[in-house]
């Protein structure tokens, strides 16, 4: 009996470490993760999957600091359709849609189980607002087609997209300027039960090499201010826009179909 026990025991632990929470403050700059929406403790909650740690943890928004290195700094091509991101030849510090080694590959799932078994057809996702010294934009690439922008700093908030239930979706993410931005995340859903869901929650991500630590020290309830202007040595280093395109992924042995998202802007 104790044998059974302690196997069992141990089978449980294996299903669940993949999954644990952590509430030790991170900084990430490399590797995959994932922002999305899931039951603790019965509660919706949005979290952050962090695959860079084996085995995998959820952990709350308020522990990461999303760092995008000055590895990542490139310079707006002169192609026409990516004049949304600005000035041709003016610098943007992107995370491509496709993984790119030695930068961080941020994504947004709506795949945990529970989610999956108790949640409707759609996730709605919110953008509520960006504080920061620069602008941002979150935009897909495909294999045909202009770029598709989802959120947009220099627009008007609160601005939404849908995210379908049990997909897992990478995209391009874009800012202007070094230093530390607060995005302003709200994940809603309707339980099939009809009952409403709703969390949010602030995503910081620190632009840059400098001290990227200093923004777990940035307010989430006052404005951001502007950091000290951080010098950049050498120049953006020519980046393969290739990077940025990209349909279906694979991750984890899964193939994840990038689904189509539609974005509401309110005035």
């Amino acid at each position: 009996m104790i044998r059974r026990l302690a196997a069992l025991t141990f089978a449980v632990l294996v299903l669940v470490a993949p999954f644990a929470a952590a509430d030790t403050p991170k900084v990430i700059a490399d590797g995959h993760i994932d922002m999305g929406p899931r039951f603790v403790d019965g509660k919706w909650t949005v979290q952050i999957r962090d695959d860079t740690v084996s085995p995998t943890v959820w952990r709350d928004l308020s522990d990461v600091v999303v760092q995008v290195p000055d590895a990542a700094k490139t310079q707006i091509p002169s192609d026409a359709v990516y004049g949304f991101l600005g000035v041709a030849g003016s610098p943007v510090w992107l995370l491509p849609q496709v993984q790119r080694p030695g930068v961080v590959w941020p994504g947004w799932n709506t795949q945990d189980p529970e989610v999956v078994a108790k949640v409707g057809r759609e996730v709605a996702w919110r953008l509520g607002g960006v504080r920061g010294p620069g602008t941002f934009v979150l935009f897909l690439s495909g294999n045909f087609g202009a770029p598709q922008v989802i959120f947009d700093s220099s627009k008007p908030y609160p601005q939404e997209t849908g995210i379908e239930a049990n997909t897992h979706v990478h995209g391009n993410w874009a800012f202007s300027a070094p230093g530390t931005y607060l995005l302003d995340i709200e994940m809603t859903g309707t339980a099939i039960d009809g009952k409403a869901l709703a969390d949010r929650r602030t995503l910081r991500v620190h632009v840059g090499d400098d001290r990227p630590e200093q923004a777990f020290d940035v307010s989430t309830s006052a404005p951001a201010s502007p950091p000290t202007p951080v010098a950049v040595s050498g120049e953006a280093q020519p980046f393969p826009w290739a990077w940025v395109g990209g349909g279906a992924v694979v991750v984890l042995g899964v193939v994840v179909v990038v689904v189509a998202l539609r974005r509401r802007t309110r005035g």
